[in-house]
């Protein structure tokens, strides 16, 4: 039995489901390939065989049955770290909680897992998912397989990488301000943010004010929309991939939004005019779309923002194990008063209908996905000024948090490649449409792969060459 490393996710549960592979071989595969590649990679938090395997084992013997084991059957996928899952490692990326294990599954796994995937591990978050890069105290930062001296973005950096590298299909994520598109574009890979409200986290989590978005990282639009179907089922978001969004009015705008300071790279606003061509090769009316609101008003998602960080409940004696990040975002937030906090929920209520007048008779609107190329590892990181760390991160990622603002769903492709320094690199590209119309971005979004097929994984033998 042959297993093809670079098959997607819908192929892998076709062939377990009909025999054809075995859901323990292709477990085996992607462990292994896991822990060939993960000492240069830090994609993982943990690896988890035993689990994998019985899960494996379970899915097989379903098939033997003749039973459906689910639309996931025998799909590697891991969970991000941040996550909790009864029995695994729950350390939420920090060294604070270093030997803590999860006590109960939270919703959005346990759908996975209901689906038929295979839990391999875990994959590498920053603490808390704060930050826009994955460098966890006291483990190896993830890298991006494309050059691995550079970061592979945050704060879903590890599941973005082991997809990146082959390793999996596809890998759970979640995305506050950023962190599924962010490291999408890091990696070349594929990251969608829902509308708000359209993944469930409960029973077992509690909405907040409604930033986050869970999802998953893939290869393809195909396998995106496979995962989305289970993190809210009902929706049939893989069958509207069989016909087009038909002709769409779409924006274009290379202006940053929450920062006005940031650069833009050159690569990022090139690959905005190719991808805005392509648009309109496929029929679609692209306009100039203006600006979502000023800087300033970005102020709403800060105050919340930080008063999230110091909501997290831990015990005054981790306090000092925490990074310097988590900790000034945690003094900032208790600065945060409770009338401060509703004010900012007003007015990120009030962002969100503003923006929707100014992009009133936009189906979606293309941006870069951050403002320059992937970061060197240590390049946004900066322990010793967190200040100066937030306001880098802003200036890299100044349009990923509208859509957490705005409710908005977002999604970024790996559709350019740039060369830079000797070294081919992807160029994200995102699409935000209306709240509620994810399958038409979906829709899209499979237009362009089909017209302009991206590389499946990174260029080969450069992970496999550092790791030997």
């Amino acid at each position: 039995m042959s297993i093809d490393p670079l098959a997607s996710a819908l192929e892998i549960a076709r062939r377990v489901r009909a025999g054809e592979w075995s859901a323990v071989e292709v477990a085996r595969a992607s462990l292994e390939a896991a822990a060939r590649v993960d000492p240069v990679l830090g994609a993982f938090a943990a690896l988890t065989p035993e689990r994998a395997l019985a899960q494996a084992s379970a899915v097989d013997a379903a098939v033997a049955r003749g039973e459906d084991p689910g639309p996931l059957a025998g799909v590697p996928l891991p969970i991000k770290e941040l996550t909790e899952v009864e029995g695994l490692p729950f350390e939420a990326g920090s060294a604070a909680l270093v030997g803590n294990v999860g006590v109960r599954t939270a919703a959005v796994a346990q759908r996975l897992f209901d689906a038929g995937s295979v839990t391999i591990g875990t994959t590498s978050a920053p603490e808390f998912g704060f930050p826009a890069y994955t460098e966890p105290a006291g483990r190896l930062p993830a890298v991006t397989p494309w050059d691995t001296r550079r970061g592979a973005g945050g704060s879903s950096g590890g599941a973005a990488a082991a997809v990146a590298s082959g390793v999996v299909a596809i890998a759970h994520a979640s995305d506050g301000g950023g962190s599924i598109r962010i490291p999408a574009s890091a990696c070349g890979v594929v990251g969608h943010k829902a509308s708000r409200g359209l993944v469930s986290v409960l029973p077992t989590g509690v909405p907040g004010p409604g930033l986050v978005s869970e999802g998953v990282i893939t290869r393809t639009v195909a396998d995106t929309a496979l995962g989305l179907d289970v993190l809210a089922p009902g929706n049939g978001f893989g069958d509207a991939l069989a016909s087009g969004p038909g002709r769409l009015r779409i924006g274009v705008s290379t202006t940053p939004v929450i920062s006005d300071t940031a650069a833009v790279h050159p690569a990022c606003t090139d690959a905005v005019a190719t991808v805005a061509g392509w648009l309109a090769e496929l029929g679609h009316e692209m306009v100039e779309a203006p600006r979502a609101f000023a800087a300033e008003r970005w102020a709403a998602f800060d105050a919340v923002w930080t008063t999230g960080a110091a909501s997290i409940p831990l015990p005054p004696e981790v306090e000092d194990e925490l990074t310097p990040m988590t900790s000034w975002l945690r003094v900032r937030g208790r600065q945060v008063s409770g009338v401060a906090y509703a004010r900012a929920l007003a007015a990120i209520q009030l962002l969100e209908w503003e923006v929707a007048q100014a992009w009133a008779g936009l189906d979606a609107v293309l941006t870069p996905t951050l403002a320059s190329p992937p970061a060197f590892v240590g390049a946004i990181h900066n322990d010793s000024d967190p200040a100066a760390d937030f306001a880098a991160q802003i200036d890299h990622t100044p349009w990923t948090s509208v859509a957490n603002l705005t409710g908005r769903p977002s999604i970024s492709l790996p559709l350019v490649r740039a060369g830079l320094e000797g070294v081919e690199l992807p160029i994200g590209v995102m699409l935000t449409g209306r709240l509620g119309h994810d399958a038409v971005l979906l829709q899209v979004a499979g237009q362009l792969e089909a017209a302009h097929p991206w590389p499946l994984v990174a260029p080969g033998g450069r992970l496999d060459a550092q790791a030997t």
